[in-house]
């Protein structure tokens, strides 16, 4: 047994010692939440397996980080939620102005997010009415943008919708001479949509029934801006820059998320963030209007400089350093992690855009590459502290159970016949393939036959130890 595995186990059996006394020291944590909040310090969570996210101070950079500072000491509410909002709320109103061309494809300033922690304590929407009335005061005209309520892909086209026409015909003397087109809908001028949906498992819910066309839409509106769905009377919108907020607990988000979400690009689209009380404030904040006047002004003046941006670049330092971290984004995770992180090249990128802009900057520098980057980073440790270890693939866990529960290995035909042949030879490899991609199980070949057959079974080596420190059963967290 080499030393990684003993340290693995070591640490396992640690584990197993202190589960004991960390029962005792909850009930103690939970007498001492009065002397906490009068104290204004958070109740300290369980540790679990896998660590709660950390904000990288990057992050903090420019007028961004200069508001979550000035917000942060007068709520209860996570920095990171006020700095997200800020970000998306920034981006949304300054509209389809600026963007960065990545081969044929242009990036707008637009984010979708969804803040996850726990319903009462996350302080989710308290977070939320912070930022709002930080970003009313730069711009009166976004409150018009405010919409939620997402039920259907057209009902989110209607919000943004261009104007509809139909062909009627011109007569003489009760003949069809020609036809015209008629408006039947003038539209609607203004094109931003910024979409807040405190409960989102409920959008989650709702884009998985048959014929529902939220996720598709949403899908669309996150790569471009005209949206459609393919319907005989359908209403389509262009121009449209929208974005999406959502706030969903850890426990719904992982009921409600399906597999479908996962693997048609819809959860990659969003960034999904943990966030929890920061501090407890018995008699609330004081923050006062005069407060906020510096950042209401500097916030108007980047809103006034990203009207006629256009096209953004990378300046040389943030050129280099986006070569250097380019692949290792692009390659990102497996698993469950893998899927809803998938796209961290773009996300990064937009991240790094709103940035630059608050600075009044048509030059993506270093720093906002940073900051950006640091925002990403956020978000893929808390894909990580959400989901944990699930491969987000039922069919590749319920093989891996019944792997567990032999030592001598199965073929494909013995796990097909175990699942009484309800699934076809492509689902079968594709699971197997992801279950050897992630080091959970390795093929051999069967010596104890005539003609050798490809067999499978639970890897023994390290990775297996490290899977069993970390149970897929609970290493996604309480």
């Amino acid at each position: 047994m080499n030393q990684y595995i003993r340290q693995q186990l070591e640490l396992k059996n640690n584990r197993a010692k202190s589960k004991a006394r960390n029962s005792s020291r909850a009930e103690l944590l939970a007498k001492t939440r009065g002397l906490n909040s009068q104290m204004h310090e958070p109740v300290e969570e369980e540790p679990t397996a896998i660590d709660y996210p950390v904000l990288d101070r990057d992050a903090l950079h420019g007028l961004a980080g200069d508001t979550v500072r000035i917000i942060s000491p007068h709520t209860e509410a996570d920095e990171v939620a006020l700095l997200i909002q800020f970000l998306a709320g920034f981006g949304n109103i300054i509209n389809r102005s600026a963007y960065f061309c990545t081969g044929a494809d242009r990036h707008y300033a637009k984010l979708f997010l969804v803040l996850v922690g726990p319903t009462a304590t996350g302080r989710k929407g308290s977070s939320w009415s912070e930022v709002k009335r930080v970003l009313e005061r730069a711009d009166a005209t976004f409150s018009n943008c405010i919409q939620h309520g997402l039920s259907s892909g057209e009902g989110l086209i209607h919000f943004v919708r261009d104007p509809q026409y139909r062909k009627t015909p011109i007569k003489e003397k009760n003949r069809i001479v020609d036809y015209q087109d008629e408006m039947i809908d003038g539209g609607v001028e203004e094109k931003r949509a910024y979409i807040v949906e405190p409960e989102f498992a409920r959008v989650l819910k709702v884009s998985q029934r048959e014929g529902n066309t939220l996720s598709s839409v949403i899908r669309e509106a996150w790569d471009s801006d005209r949206l459609r769905v393919m319907t005989k009377n359908a209403t389509q919108a262009s121009n449209a820059h929208v974005s999406i907020v959502g706030h969903v607990t850890k426990e719904e988000l992982k009921k409600t998320l399906a597999e479908t979400d996962t693997t048609n690009g819809f959860a990659n689209r969003f960034l999904w963030l943990c966030v929890r009380i920061s501090k407890y404030l018995p008699d609330g904040g004081n923050l006062g209007e005069t407060n906020l006047n510096e950042t209401t002004r500097r916030l108007w003046d980047a809103f006034e400089f990203a009207k006629n941006v256009g096209e953004m670049k990378r300046d040389a330092a943030a050129s280099d350093f986006w070569r250097e971290i380019y692949k290792p984004l692009t390659h990102g995770h497996v698993g469950l992690v893998g899927s809803v992180t998938s796209r961290a090249t773009a996300q990064t990128l937009r991240l790094a855009m709103k940035y630059a802009l608050l600075d009044c900057s048509q030059v993506i520098r270093l720093e906002h590459l940073k900051a950006g980057l640091a925002v990403w980073r956020y978000c893929e440790d808390s894909a990580k502290y959400i989901f944990g270890n699930s491969l987000g693939n039922k069919l590749a866990e319920e093989i891996l159970d019944l792997m567990k529960s032999t030592n001598i290995g199965m073929s494909r035909t013995d796990i097909s016949n175990t699942l009484q042949r309800n699934k076809t030879s492509g689902e079968i490899k594709t699971a197997l393939e992801l279950l050897i991609e992630v080091g959970r199980i390795e093929s051999f070949k069967d010596q104890g036959t005539t003609r050798s057959r490809e067999m499978f079974r639970v890897k023994r080596d390290e990775q297996n130890e490290f899977y069993e420190f970390y149970p897929p059963s609970s290493a996604s967290g309480p």
